[in-house]
């Protein structure tokens, strides 16, 4: 057994997912503490190599039928590659990837798997993974100190400038053809969903608005409050399973993670499905009428004042 961590790189119109960053960052701490390695399979995008410098080595694969993903393809590389490199733990995101993927590499390598995982550390000569069970409603600790495992990790759960360096790493080509004749899947096309009328992971102040609101016809008052501040209106699952708002605005585990420099919360409660969405805001503020609601245990200032009373003088002061 190695003291290895190795990383499946996740990319998407050609360029790396931030998911791939935040791994590796993990990655490296967890290589150190122990070490060893920081491995990455970067499969059908070998050009995309030279970003990750956080790792020691990346190992590149290149054929047709990783052009795009294919669950069999890709087991069947990763599979040679754990199989010849041996590394103590491999990381995976909870994306379809490595949703697909973790639990076959747990069979075709013979490695418990933890999924869901959100915090991930080393302990002494094995590991404590963190993992939400029950929706986000309860947290298991799970030690690993065996001499292989696999966790998928729920994009978010660590910072990706932690997985990003400057430096380039060594580069080693895998023969995929080797492993990937007689494949029985293949992919006839790729149909990409349609953009959002806005991309709220990119912007740096969010109102986001929960079931507080109370109706439809009262959204105007937080929109009021996001046009005052130039920030995009988002929300909580509630508000986008009822049509309110449409699902490209929803803050959550089922919708997107966001990292903005202020999160202004109101009519929250704080559902463990919501927090995971926006607990690395670096600025988080909170309107409640319930004083009791959980979004008060991560927001750095909050308010139980009426959003129907505090909103409007908000708009005032902020407007010309």
């Amino acid at each position: 057994m190695s003291n290895d961590v190795l990383v499946l790189a996740e990319h998407q119109g050609g360029a790396l997912c931030t998911v791939t960053f935040e791994l590796a960052g993990r990655a490296r701490e967890l290589a150190d503490a122990w070490g060893g390695q920081v491995q990455v399979a970067l499969l059908g995008a070998s050009n995309l190599a030279g970003q990750l410098g956080s790792a020691d080595v990346v190992f590149t694969a290149e054929h047709p039928a990783l052009a795009d993903y294919n669950p069999e393809a890709y087991e069947r590389v990763l599979l040679s590659i754990v199989h010849a490199r041996t590394p103590r733990l491999v990381l995976l995101s909870t994306a379809t990837a490595g949703l697909d993927l973790s639990a076959a590499l747990s069979v075709g390598w013979d490695a418990p798997v933890v999924s869901s995982v959100v915090g991930l550390s080393a302990e002494g000569e094995g590991a404590l993974a963190t993992a939400q069970i029950y929706g986000g409603k309860l947290l298991a600790e799970v030690e690993l100190a065996g001499s292989r495992a696999v966790c998928a990790v729920i994009a978010g759960s660590f910072p990706a400038a932690a997985g990003r360096r400057d430096r380039p790493p060594a580069v080693e080509a895998i023969d995929a053809a080797a492993v990937l004749d007689g494949l029985r899947t293949s992919v006839t096309g790729v149909v990409t969903a349609e953009a959002g009328d806005v991309d709220i992971t990119a912007a740096d102040v969010l109102v986001s608005v929960g079931r507080g609101i109370g109706s439809r016809d009262d959204l105007e008052v937080a929109e009021e409050l996001a046009d005052a501040l130039g920030a995009p209106l988002a929300g909580s699952r509630p508000l986008t399973d009822q049509g309110w708002l449409p699902k490209s605005r929803q803050v959550g585990k089922s919708g997107v993670t966001v990292k903005p420099k202020l999160y202004l919360a109101l009519g929250i409660s704080g559902a463990p499905e919501h927090v995971e969405g926006m607990r690395d805001a670096e600025l988080v503020i909170a309107c409640n009428t319930d004083a009791k609601a959980p979004i008060f245990d991560v927001a750095h200032y909050g308010t139980t004042v009426d959003l129907f009373d505090l909103v409007p003088e908000l708009v005032k002061r902020l407007k010309p």
